[in-house]
Parts: C-alpha cells; sequence; structure tokens
C-alpha cells in the first residue's frame, strides 16, 4: 500500500523528551515508520507520535531492502522520527544472505516453528533491546507484530502491548487457497497453521493485543479465549485527504507490489477484470500507483496499457485524477487505510469484499 507523506509534526504537539516524571516505552516494529509511505508505515508512525505526547520512546525496528535500500534513505528515516523517540534500525538478516533465507526456512521445517520466529532474528538487535534495558527499565512495552514474537522472552519482565495490523494466520491461509504449485501451497498451508500456533501461544502471554478492526478482534478472541483484545481502528487525516478537483477519468489504484496480496491483486485484475471493462470502455485508462519491478510494468503495459508509476512521493494527484478507485484484493485482514483515503477524497471506490474487510461499508451506498 502507498500514501503520501504525513506531516512529521502536529503544530499542537509539545514534547518534552528525557524528564524523570516521563514513564518509558519501548517500542518493537519490523519496519522502519518514515517516511509513512506504506498502510503499516502510516499506523506505526501515527501511533508513535501520540505516544511519545506522553512518553519516552525508544524505537527499535528492522528496516527492509525493497523500501529502504540505500544508506541515505535509511538514515533519512532515522532522522525523520528522532524528534518523537530515541531510534535505531537494523537490516533484516536474510534479505543480505541466501544462505540464511534457506537456512531460517529449513529450521522453520525442522522444529516446527512459524518461519516469522527465525526471519528476523538478529543477534544485533537482541543486543540492543539489552542496551535499552541497561540504560533504565521501561514501562512498557509495545510490540508492533507478532512477526517479533522471538523477542518475548527477552521481554518477560515487562506488560506488552502486541500489535496485529492482520491476522497473519488467516492471510497465510488466504495465499495458500490461490497458489496453484501444489508443493508451495503446502508449504504457505503448512505456515499458516504453525503461525496460528504462535498466536494462541504468545496473544494468551502478552498483556493485551491490540487489533485494527473488529473482525479480526472477533477472529483473534474466538480462537484465543483466554487472551485480552482491544479495537484501535485505522483513520485518515482529513485535512490531507480531501476533495479536489481533477479530470475524474480512468481507474486507479495503490499498492507496493513488493507485498504478495497487491501483486495478486494487480494480476487479478489485468486477468479476470479489464477485459470485461475494456468491451464497455475501451479506451479507458489504468494506473497502478506503488513500488514495482520494471519488468513488471513493461510486461504489463505492453499486455494491458496497465501503467505502473512506480513509488511516489504524494499518491493524491494520481487519485484526484481518476473517475473511479479500486480495490481487487483477493487476500486481505485488518482494515485498507487506501479505501479510508480514496473515501476521504470523495472517490467512488469498487472492492472485493476481502479488500473492504473490517470496514463499515454496504454494498452501492458507500
Amino acid at each position: 500500500m502507498t500514501s503520501t507523506r504525513i506531516p512529521t509534526a502536529a503544530p499542537h504537539l509539545a514534547l518534552v523528551r528525557d524528564t524523570p516524571s516521563r514513564p518509558r516505552l519501548l517500542l518493537l516494529a519490523q519496519t522502519l515508520p518514515f517516511p509513512p509511505d506504506g498502510g503499516v508505515h502510516i499506523r506505526i508512525f501515527n501511533v508513535l507520535k501520540l505516544l511519545a505526547v506522553d512518553y519516552d520512546v525508544t524505537l527499535l525496528c528492522f528496516t527492509r531492502r525493497a523500501e529502504r535500500e540505500a544508506e541515505e534513505s535509511v538514515a533519512a528515516g532515522i532522522a525523520g522520527l528522532e524528534e518523537f523517540a530515541t531510534v535505531r534500525a537494523f537490516p533484516i538478516p536474510q534479505e543480505h544472505s541466501r544462505v540464511r533465507l534457506l537456512w531460517d526456512h529449513l529450521r522453520s521445517f525442522v522444529t516446527g516453528r512459524a518461519y516469522v520466529w527465525y526471519t528476523y532474528q538478529s543477534l544485533s538487535f537482541a543486543r540492543a533491546i539489552e542496551e535499552a534495558q541497561e540504560s533504565g527499565s521501561f514501562d512498557l512495552v509495545q510490540l508492533d507484530s507478532l512477526d517479533l514474537a522471538a523477542y518475548l522472552p527477552q521481554l518477560a519482565t515487562y506488560p506488552v502491548v502486541c500489535v496485529h495490523h492482520n491476522v497473519e494466520s488467516a492471510l497465510l491461509r488466504q495465499r495458500a487457497r490461490k497458489e496453484p504449485n501444489r508443493l508451495k501451497r503446502w508449504y504457505i498451508a503448512r505456515q499458516a497453521q504453525l503461525m496460528a500456533d504462535l498466536e494462541r501461544v504468545w496473544c494468551s502471554r502478552v498483556a493485551l493485543n491490540v487489533a485494527v478492526s473488529d473482525a479480526d478482534r472477533e477472529d483473534l478472541q474466538r480462537r484465543i479465549p483466554a487472551a485480552r483484545f482491544a479495537t484501535v481502528p485505522n483513520g485518515v487525516d482529513i485535512e490531507t485527504f480531501r476533495p479536489m478537483p481533477g479530470s475524474n477519468k480512468g481507474i486507479v489504484s495503490t499498492g507496493g507490489l513488493n507485498w504478495f496480496p497487491n501483486a495478486d491483486a494487480l494480476e487479478h485484475f489485468c486477468e479476470d477484470i479489464l477485459p470485461r471493462i475494456r468491451k464497455e470502455m475501451p479506451c479507458a485508462s489504468v494506473r497502478w500507483v506503488g513500488r514495482s519491478d520494471d519488468d513488471v510494468a513493461a510486461r504489463l503495459w505492453t499486455e494491458s496499457q496497465v501503467e505502473l508509476t512506480g513509488h511516489v512521493e504524494d499518491i493524491r494527484p494520481y487519485v484526484h485524477e481518476a473517475g473511479c478507485f479500486v480495490v481487487p484484493l483477493r487476500i486481505g485482514g485488518g482494515t485498507r487505510l487506501k479505501i479510508l483515503d480514496a473515501w476521504a477524497m470523495g472517490k467512488a471506490v469498487v472492492s472485493t469484499s476481502i479488500g473492504c474487510s473490517g470496514l463499515d461499508a454496504i454494498d452501492e451506498q458507500n
């Protein structure tokens, strides 16, 4: 998911850092959330801004090569957050070693533990947690995704809030159903079960689990009744995203293709939906805004005349120009910030039921 950059500070926030009376919070995140140019980034960034009003925050996070490859972009991301937290960022080890990538899959297969347990295992990250603890005790820990569950034993003495941007086991089950290769389908389904096991164990051990939609909360609560859950829904900045003049022609969607559900949605749209549209509107223009591969962009333009813009700093000009915003997701959970953005900009939205899951939307009314 791709979205516009949100201002780094709201003018009404007056932050007072490092005073003895302020509680301390350790925030662990699976991605560097600046610039806030994707759904997870946007939520983490804005939650961090709010937490910084009342807490002295230490943020330890990972960086993804597909999002923050250059050292300069990582440094800029850290600098953009330093107003709100003490920040350290670390690479995901397997992204820099094919041997480590294969070793992580093998360990998961042999031990029967979810693959993500090993994906983010980093000695540097673990040492950073120790160093942060040595600087003083924390009053609260927020784990921004159960993907980082491997670090929970290291934090056993603290109350932990775990945020679930999606129900990850459900996403994996959906992905397995869409996978045509039998071996891959078996492996992904196996990972879905291992992730469900991880959710069952750790959701009941943390102090509070936060879901972004009631649907996700109810799913998790039904499977893990002993755990404590709350819903904190996603939102939209209606000053940044608002109706503006545009040509109101053509179709647009957003979402980086480095996330499998977005890549699957684009292929589904081009193969199954767009041919039907072109029968009625042969000249309809289509833009997909978000990170993409040059080879994929060239292929889809040749085959379907779909323009892939690649990553952009601001999606709003592209959305304002379009007449319709489409969300052809077949795999998903949580709630789509892209739909909230499009609604705030006054755009008609056509979505699959999975694409708009978790949102209080009624067919043909919203």
